[in-house]
């Protein structure tokens, strides 16, 4: 009898040890890591400081003044009238890089949102109606992976200008095999559930079952790649604004901002430090970001 009690109350502390493991586990699951937190501290300061700008009482981001050219930023000899320093042509550089970040997140920003788009609904069509359709798409999807999106992009520019339209077609159209590929593979799996054989037995038509029924289940996994394709574009509108080929002068970006400080890195290094430290930084929020909603979104992570 006393050996069995023994044993007994040694089974429900394993339990218990057991349970407490458990759920210590998913409390730190839950908690918010402490770089994520950063993460959006970073990208909350970038969103609100670009978008004040005008009310900020800074200098115009194209205003020109030859007098003031290549000052340092405060720390390095400059004052507070220009707190990050001038470029080249005497232009304030704190409100070049508030005004830049407009631009460049905001194309990026519509580029996702294009891409998402056009990607989800033909991946989505493609994955449930299958046939010829299916066929087309995905040859289209073969087609653009075969060719760098680097090459298609300075042909397109070089044939239909430099002009912002241009530019944000083309950041829509970058990535969209992506969506396509895995809104197609989501749309196959759903296709054979329950629910939307169900739906097809009722008679709903092909746009409700994908618009009520598909869509809603395959989402998250496709807002997780646009996180991360996010950062994708941006690199490519800097890219192409750092040669020439993107947001033109006098709008700023932090592409054409690098661009102009490449043949003054040894006379004014805080020309290119303070646009190259704010691609490094933002990029690493949004990556970090991604890799988060990833986590939470999983259902393999979820259950361990």
């Amino acid at each position: 009898m006393a050996q069995s009690l023994v044993r007994q109350q040694t089974h429900t502390g394993s339990y218990e040890v057991a349970g407490t493991v458990r759920r210590r586990q998913a409390t730190a699951r839950r908690a918010v890591p402490v770089l994520l937190l950063v993460a959006w501290i970073v990208l909350a300061a970038v969103v609100m400081f670009s978008l004040a700008q005008p009310w900020l009482g800074l200098p115009d981001p194209t205003a020109q003044r030859l007098t003031a050219r290549l000052q340092p930023p405060i720390g390095f000899g400059g004052t507070w009238a220009h707190p990050l320093g001038t470029d080249h042509l005497g232009r304030d550089l704190l409100s070049r890089l508030l005004a830049g970040a407009r631009v460049s997140l905001g194309l990026a920003s519509l580029g996702v949102l294009i891409s998402l788009a056009v990607g989800t609904a033909l991946g989505l069509l493609a994955g449930f109606r299958r046939g010829v359709l299916d066929q087309a798409v995905m040859f289209a999807v073969d087609v653009q992976l075969s060719v760098p999106f680097l090459v298609i992009a300075l042909a397109a520019l070089t044939l239909f200008g430099t002009g912002l339209p241009v530019l944000i077609v083309l950041l829509g159209l970058s990535g969209w095999e992506q969506y396509a590929r895995l809104a197609r593979a989501l749309s196959l799996r759903a296709s054979q559930e329950l629910y939307v054989v169900a739906a097809r037995s009722l008679g709903a038509s092909t746009a409700r079952i994908l618009g009520r029924h598909v869509l809603p289940n395959v989402l998250a996994p496709l807002l997780v790649l646009a996180t991360l394709q996010f950062t994708s574009l941006l690199l490519l509108e800097s890219s192409l604004s750092f040669l020439g080929l993107g947001v033109q002068p006098p709008t700023p970006s932090w592409g054409n901002m690098l661009g102009d400080a490449r043949n003054y890195l040894q006379l004014a290094w805080w020309a290119a430090l303070s646009p190259g430290l704010a691609l490094l930084l933002v990029t690493l929020a949004v990556n970090t970001t991604g890799d988060w909603l990833r986590d939470v979104t999983d259902p393999a992570l979820r259950r361990r």
